[in-house]
């Protein structure tokens, strides 16, 4: 089982709304076919796709009430995902979470994000926790931190295999003067 944030879930839902960028500065190179090729691999294993209820309101904040109903309905066709939502046993696990960062004297960690970000992604990892996922995938630098204190890999967009298709380079075609 794995889970995925707002920014790969975007990527899969609405691909045209905006690549994130790799380790370089750059927008990472085919990302809604790296998203696309990632979802139909964990089918093919019969993996479950968590969406925590979090990271789904992050993508429906500005889909709009039409849009919002067309993502919930696009998710609810594939048996692959579960929409996962923050309960008593995520709570509990959040807090505990904040206790820590509290005990070594920041609420917020080593981040320099808002507090409400935080809280958000905690909210995440602790979905991830709780329903014991292997993986999260996310190209957010907290998501990244807060997994790596729950002992939860994440795997960024750039690290996601191309599909073979898109893997294939054009060759140029020399032609000879006539």
């Amino acid at each position: 089982m794995v889970v995925l944030d707002a920014t790969i879930l975007l990527l899969l839902l609405r691909p045209e709304s905006g690549v994130p960028l790799d380790a370089a500065g750059r927008p990472v190179d085919h990302a809604p076919a790296r998203v696309d090729f990632l979802i139909r691999e964990l089918e093919k294993q019969g993996s479950r796709i968590l969406i925590p209820t979090p990271a789904l309101s992050e993508v429906l904040v500005r889909a709009g009430a039409t849009a919002s109903q067309q993502i919930i309905d696009a998710i609810s066709r594939r048996p692959v995902f579960r929409i996962e939502a923050f309960d008593t046993r995520a709570a509990i696990e959040v807090a505990a979470m904040t206790r820590s960062a509290l005990d070594s004297k920041s609420k917020k960690g080593a981040s320099d994000s808002t507090w409400a970000k935080i809280k958000y992604d905690r909210q995440i990892v602790a979905i991830a926790r709780v329903n014991q996922a292997s993986a999260i995938y996310s190209d957010d630098r907290d998501i990244r931190s807060i997994a790596a204190q729950a002992d939860i890999g994440v795997i960024g967009l750039a690290d996601l295999q191309l599909p073979p298709e898109a893997a294939q380079h054009e060759l140029p075609l020399i032609r000879s003067s006539e």
